[in-house]
């Protein structure tokens, strides 16, 4: 990485710090006049952009930002994180469908861990779809248990399939 870059990702990161006591005009004022300054030509600063105007409640002006970082692409951390932050942002637009399409194509990445499936839970939940979101929700966390995994597995399958109680009671025992 470039000494330019270092020094405006590094403004970037400070900008994102002073975050809790900006007013919406200035933050988004400030990370525009940040973009502006960016010295490569792919997606990072669309992706910044609509990452502030997102946070401050601007959700069309970060769907547009967020396509727009998309079309001039980015490294696999920030690709990762816009699928969250994006398919976050079609949520509260009410547009479930295609938040929906965007979380489940979400790719896995260290950075956000088991975000996207939290906030695809969300979204379906928002879509109606309370047993898979459930289901979903269930699923995330399930490699971060100590015991109990085939339990929450099977319970999770359960939500949405015609399993049986008792083949789940008895998978419930099994984890003892």
């Amino acid at each position: 990485m470039s000494e330019s870059i270092e020094h405006w990702e590094a403004s970037i990161a400070e900008l994102w710090e002073r975050f809790d006591s900006l007013g919406r005009d200035e933050g988004v004022a400030a990370m525009r006049d940040l973009t502006v300054a960016c010295p490569v030509t792919d997606g990072r600063a669309a992706f910044e952009l609509a990452g502030m105007y997102d946070s401050m409640g601007f959700e069309e002006e970060a769907r547009a930002e967020y396509e727009r970082a998309l079309d001039l692409g980015l490294d696999e951390s920030r690709h990762a994180q816009l699928a969250v932050q994006y398919g976050s942002t079609l949520r509260n637009l009410g547009r479930l469908d295609e938040a929906i399409a965007v979380l489940r194509a979400a790719p896995t990445h260290e950075s956000t861990g088991s975000t996207p499936r939290i906030v695809l839970a969300l979204a379906l939940h928002s879509a109606g779809r309370k047993d898979e979101a459930l289901r979903v929700a269930i699923e995330a966390q399930i490699e971060t248990l100590p015991r109990y995994q085939r339990s929450m597995r099977n319970y999770a399958s359960a939500l949405t399939s015609k399993a049986t109680d008792e083949r789940t009671e008895r998978s419930s025992n099994a984890d003892r």
